[in-house]
């Protein structure tokens, strides 16, 4: 017979032969293969790449951007919260906007706002033998042009006044409640409270007559023949910027008298002060506190 083919090994039942060799397979048992019970997985360096630069980048870039992005939502959300909320002052700047509602009144107020129709004044008790304070009206007589501090002041006040920066005098006239006296009140406008404050201590002081405003008289009135000359006591007074003047003498015309009895002394001081008080105080009332609804325009 001619050889046939032959037959190959027969394997146990259950396994099959491997590409290439005759031998069943030995056990599983190396190291990198699976065990079993064991979860199925990768050997290492198998099925994982190591991320790129580019892909690095990208994600720097995508912090970046989100970065900027919420950088954004914040500063708009201060800026939205600094446009509804109602803004807040210091201190200084709560004192340099009272300063300029004070200083701009000489300009904005009506001039019988600044110098009123009547004003109320006191004359102490004991001057009238005692008892009571005795209260009593001056009457204003006419108000002045505005003038400039070389003309509505003497000339050593004027030195010191132009010196700090003096801008306007305002003055009217007053007689008091007898009719025999007047007084001229002057407010000498200054840029500051500073200003107005330096001034003050500057002027030169006395007890009698010293350097202030100019008498104001008005033609055809009671106080027609009050001038410089007739003036008897002066007094001056600071409140914020403006510098009040107040002088006093006879409205019937009679020289100054360098020894003048007590009693016309002081009731001469008491009608000028009383005069010169109420004008300052009210020039000097504290505007209302500085307040901003949070507006941008604010």
């Amino acid at each position: 017979m001619p050889p046939g083919p032959v037959p190959g090994p027969r394997y146990p039942p259950g396994v099959q032969a491997q590409q290439g060799g005759d031998y069943p397979p030995g056990p599983r048992s190396w190291r990198g293969q699976e065990q079993p019970g064991s979860r199925p997985g990768r050997a290492r360096g198998q099925g994982s790449r190591p991320r790129s630069a580019t892909g690095r980048k990208r994600a720097g870039l995508a912090l970046t951007v989100l970065a900027l992005a919420l950088g954004g939502v914040v500063a708009s959300a201060l800026g939205l919260a600094a446009q509804i909320l109602p803004r807040s002052f210091s201190a200084a700047q709560r004192q340099q906007i009272v300063s300029w509602e004070m200083g701009k009144r000489w300009r904005t107020w009506p001039a019988g706002e600044i110098f009123p129709k009547t004003i109320r004044y006191r004359l102490p008790g004991p001057l009238l033998g005692g008892g009571a304070d005795l209260i009593l009206d001056a009457y204003r007589i006419g108000i002045a042009r505005q003038a400039s501090c070389q003309a509505a002041t003497d000339a050593k006040a004027a030195d010191v006044l132009v010196r700090h920066g003096c801008l306007a005098v305002l003055r009217a006239t007053y007689d008091d409640a007898t009719q025999s006296l007047a007084v001229t009140v002057g407010v000498a406008v200054l840029p500051s409270l500073g200003a107005a404050t330096a001034s003050g201590r500057e002027l030169p002081s006395g007890k009698g007559l010293s350097p202030g405003v100019r008498a104001a008289p008005f033609r055809r009135t009671l106080v027609a023949r009050f001038g410089n000359r007739q003036r008897q006591l002066s007094l001056d007074r600071v409140v914020g910027p403006y510098l009040v003047f107040a002088t006093v003498g006879y409205a019937d015309g009679r020289r100054r008298q360098p020894a003048a009895d007590p009693y016309a002394r002081s009731e001469m001081l008491s009608v000028a002060d009383g005069i010169a008080g109420w004008v300052a105080s009210h020039l000097g009332v504290p505007p209302p506190p500085p307040h901003c609804p949070g507006a941008p325009a604010c």
